[in-house]
């Protein structure tokens, strides 16, 4: 199953597909579209960045166009994949408040696991969407932007709940989320907290207090763990050598990077690529 909405004026691309045939396949290969995956039928395996991702039945996964993907043809998923221009994150997040959460705001791809209600309510989602696609005409795309924001909503709500130990005021929210958006555009120059509790107006110790109460990850963990996921993407699936990813990730330094590197792994670039592709082989 594809079924797709294209605006040609717009440029805007809107996919629902379960990947069983090649033309869906081959959407994992093209740039600049997210991705969320249901792992509908079954528990299924995924690679994102290089790893392996396990999906539980019934587990929701949210990639970026950062995200490189590869999975097996018949793999059980249902998913929806849509470019910038069909519904850019960043520019409607006043509208489903999930850039920083959903998108843009971890080292891994955010997966949410859904109960038995929300089941029902992503099967009349999806039946909608289903629906949309029988219509033609000049309102579909905005019927199918309006069903997805609907579902980023939802999904908002859903990992809000999840992933935070004690419930947050909203001025609490918006912080650790604007962290996380920081991070996400600040991370190759800059990698102490200090630097982001500057442009937040607000003190490291502060922020440390904040993370700490909701039950998140530390921010230096955060900053550390980006710049990782940026290091391995680009050792798995860039021809760069380590010293110039050590530049373009802004250590002045090879060995600098080498040292970081090696401080999260435990093994220089070179040696953790290596292990990594033999893991996969």
């Amino acid at each position: 199953m594809k079924l797709d909405y294209i605006s040609p004026k717009e440029e805007s691309v809107f996919t629902l597909t379960n990947f069983n045939c090649e033309p869906s396949m081959q959407l994992l290969e093209k740039k600049g579209f997210y991705k969320i995956l249901w792992a509908k039928e079954r528990d299924t395996t995924i690679i994102v960045d290089g790893y392996r991702m396990e999906l539980l039945k019934n587990q929701v996964v949210f990639c970026t166009p950062l995200n490189i993907m590869e999975l097996t043809k018949g793999s059980g998923l249902l998913a929806i994949v849509f470019n910038r221009e069909f519904y850019c994150i960043r520019d409607h997040d006043q509208e489903v408040s999930c850039y920083g959460f959903l998108f843009f705001g971890s080292s891994l791809p955010p997966v949410v696991s859904l109960s038995e209600k929300e089941i029902k309510s992503f099967e009349a989602l999806f039946f909608m969407f289903r629906e949309e696609f029988e219509t033609k005409d000049s309102i579909q795309g905005e019927m199918l932007r309006v069903l997805l924001k609907r579902m980023l909503i939802k999904a908002t709500r859903m990992i809000k709940k999840d992933q935070h130990a004690t419930p947050l005021q909203t001025p609490q929210y918006d912080l650790v989320r604007q962290y996380h958006v920081l991070v996400e555009q600040h991370f190759k120059e800059k990698h102490t907290v200090s630097d982001y509790a500057e442009l937040l107006f607000k003190s490291p110790k502060t922020l440390s207090n904040l993370f700490k109460k909701t039950g998140d990850s530390a921010p230096l963990k955060i900053i550390n763990e980006r710049i990782m996921l940026e290091a391995k993407r680009l050792l798995f699936y860039s021809d760069k050598t380590a010293e110039e990813i050590g530049y373009e990730l802004g250590f002045n330094e090879a060995a600098h990077f080498s040292k970081f590197f090696k401080n999260q792994t435990g093994v220089p670039p070179a040696t953790f690529k290596k292990k990594h592709k033999q893991r996969l082989s």
